[in-house]
């Protein structure tokens, strides 16, 4: 994660990506989203790097590429 990098919410990324609450998780199931990973005891977040990637490509998008950068 570079030092400009962000974490971002929930609502974040559904308004950016257009997607719904649903939708997002399956994408995420299906290895075809970001994973979101642990901020907080019980809250997460994604980078957003990682979500400006898939927006970038969303039919490209491909976690297994990612395997080294986590």
């Amino acid at each position: 994660m570079s030092k400009t990098d962000r974490i971002i919410r929930l609502k974040t990324v559904l308004d950016r990506t257009g997607l719904s609450r649903s939708t997002l998780y399956r994408k995420i199931d299906e290895g075809s989203f970001p994973r979101q990973i642990p901020i907080s005891a019980r809250g997460t977040g994604w980078r957003e790097s990682a979500v400006e990637r898939w927006i970038a490509d969303p039919m490209g998008y491909d976690t297994d590429d990612l395997d080294g950068l986590a």
